[in-house]
């Protein structure tokens, strides 16, 4: 994306080369996908229920979905301020320092923002605590006794829940897993090359990649779940002490009706930061993430858990749609406007900020998710899928029975 505005033909090869390589490089942390059958297990029961008596808690763990990666981000500009128009929450008169939005986990690239889900939230919780690293796979959320990983210089999120769940009163637990086991940001990284440089659709083999990686991770996610439940079973929590929510994923992309840009040229690439071919948004945006949302909603009901389907969650606000608009130094960035997640950080835009913080939802995007987990506590049981309202902030989302 060119800094300077400057046009550029559909042939150039050095934007190409930058876009690749951004491309390849893509650490998505967080993306997760579809679901295989589980035998249900039904959680573990503490023999006496002695919940601990400190402050309550609400706790997210997973992956970068709901870490709060992009965080820093109010939309997005291909401008070249310093404030990228404005966009940048991390722009301090004179450089970015992405601690501002991240605190110390910017060092680690767990990046854990200032308005995270749990942060954005409302659910009455005395301690929001997040665990959530972008990155992690299901591995990074068992204990080490059970073939957990550490991840990032910090122990597995399951250990470190154990900890929580001794020195408060968790009443809520809310998960994001199975993205990465899926390999969604090799699946991102080959639509982006397929766009740039092989002009073919990737489509069919990312549906064949998800299909055969299927198993293993919704088998994952779902002893992801198992470990939450173990460990709050050894702190003294019965299972209706606390609720444990499974969210699933939104498209970051609109379908190619509603693309802002051409699917010839290079705005999508250069301005725009959606290189896709209309194909392959339209099997991403009504295919892949329906069905993704579909099997953890499978996971979610075998494991007892409360599903939150975000598959729609961003509709009307994803990258390069045209309800929306990228702000510009006369007119900064919004809320209602404003896209919601972030675009591919690469190419022309390499400098603005970290590439994995591509296609997640911005700090826009956080606050809705958090409005979404606020209506959930509200409904103490059923599963719900949550949509913003058009021309709204985040104050307009809502639940749909699912």
């Amino acid at each position: 994306m060119p800094e300077n505005g400057s046009s550029i033909t559909r042939s150039t090869p050095r934007l190409a080369r930058r876009l690749l390589t951004a491309a390849l490089a893509l650490p998505l942390a967080a993306g997760g996908l579809m679901a295989g059958g589980l035998a249900a297990a039904a959680p573990a029961r503490a023999a006496t229920s002695a919940v601990p008596s400190g402050p309550t808690a609400s706790v997210t763990l997973g992956d970068s979905y709901i870490s709060g990666e992009a965080g820093r981000w109010k939309g997005n500009a291909a401008g070249t301020s310093g404030s990228r128009n404005g966009t940048d929450r991390a722009w301090n008169g004179s450089s970015a320092d992405a601690s501002r939005i991240y605190g110390a986990t910017a060092s680690s690239g767990c990046d854990r923002s200032d308005v995270a889900e749990v942060l954005s939230a409302s659910t009455g919780a005395q301690n929001e605590i997040n665990l959530a690293c972008s990155g992690a796979v299901a591995a990074n959320v068992y204990r080490a006794a059970n073939g957990g990983q550490s991840y990032k210089g910090e122990a597995p999120q399951a250990d470190q829940l154990a900890t929580v769940a001794r020195q408060n009163n968790v009443k809520l637990i809310t998960l994001s897993i199975g993205g990465n086991d899926l390999g969604f940001a090799d699946i991102i990284s080959n639509c982006v090359q397929d766009y740039l440089i092989w002009y073919s659709y990737c489509h069919d083999s990312a549906q064949s990649s998800i299909d055969s990686k299927l198993p293993t991770a919704m088998a994952g996610v779902g002893k992801a779940i198992d470990e939450i439940r173990a460990v709050m079973t050894g702190a003294g929590y019965a299972p209706g002490d606390y609720r444990l929510v499974l969210q699933s994923y939104p498209s970051p992309i609109p379908r190619s009706s509603e693309m802002r840009y051409p699917e010839s040229g290079w705005t999508r690439s250069n301005t725009g930061g959606c290189p896709f071919w209309d194909g392959d948004a339209d099997w991403a945006r009504d295919s892949m993430v329906p069905q993704i949302s579909t099997a953890l909603a499978g996971v979610a009901s075998a494991k007892g858990a409360q599903f939150l389907d975000l598959s729609d969650m961003l509709q009307g606000r994803e990258v390069c749609s045209t309800a929306t608009r990228q702000p510009t130094s006369a007119s900064g960035p919004s809320a209602t406007t404003s896209e919601w997640a972030r675009f591919l950080d690469g190419g022309l835009n390499s400098t603005q900020g970290a590439l994995q913080e591509s296609m997640h939802p911005n700090y826009y995007g956080q606050q809705a998710l958090g409005r979404c987990l606020t209506l959930l506590w509200g409904r103490t049981s059923g599963d719900y899928s949550c949509r913003n309202t058009a021309g709204q902030d985040a104050s307009g989302m809502y639940l749909a029975a699912r």
